[in-house]
C-alpha cells in the first residue's frame, strides 16, 4: 500500500505520467493506492480557487474506477494529534497527510522535496 500527495493525484487525473519519474511510475502499478481524507478535502480546495476544473469527487471517483484508488482507514483525532509535532511545515494538508501515512506505516509518494526531506518513508525516485 502507498499514499499518494494530492499534486500525485492531480495529475493521475489529468493523465499527465510524464511528470512521475520512472520509480514512481513503478509504485502506482504494483501497489494499493490510497489517499488521505485530507488529500479529498485539498483536491477540493484546489477546485475552489481554480487550480483544477473538476470537483474532489468527480476526480476521487474517475481515479477510484481507473487505479483502484480508495480513502485510507485511519482515527482523525490520532492524525491530527501526530500533525501537531510536525513543525517542519505550515502547511496544514501536508502535515495531515504526512502524519496519515505515518500512522499507517505507509510510503507516501510525493515530489515535495522539503516532505522527502522530513519524512523517511516519502520517496519519488
Amino acid at each position: 500500500m502507498i499514499h499518494l500527495d494530492t499534486h500525485v493525484v492531480v495529475w493521475l487525473y489529468a493523465g499527465d505520467l510524464r511528470r512521475f519519474s520512472p520509480a514512481a511510475r513503478r509504485r502506482l502499478d504494483r501497489e494499493d493506492l490510497r489517499i488521505s481524507p485530507m488529500v479529498a478535502l485539498e483536491v477540493q480546495y484546489l477546485h475552489e480557487v481554480g487550480r483544477i476544473s473538476e470537483k474532489a469527487d468527480v476526480v476521487l471517483s474517475d481515479l477510484g474506477r481507473k487505479l483502484g484508488l480508495a480513502q485510507a482507514e485511519g482515527d482523525f483525532s490520532a492524525v491530527a494529534a501526530a500533525a501537531i509535532d510536525l513543525g517542519w511545515t505550515r502547511d496544514p494538508f501536508d502535515r495531515l497527510i504526512v502524519a496519515h501515512a505515518a500512522l499507517s506505516g505507509a510510503t507516501l509518494l510525493t515530489k515535495d522535496r522539503t516532505i522527502r526531506r522530513h519524512f523517511r518513508q516519502a520517496l519519488w525516485d
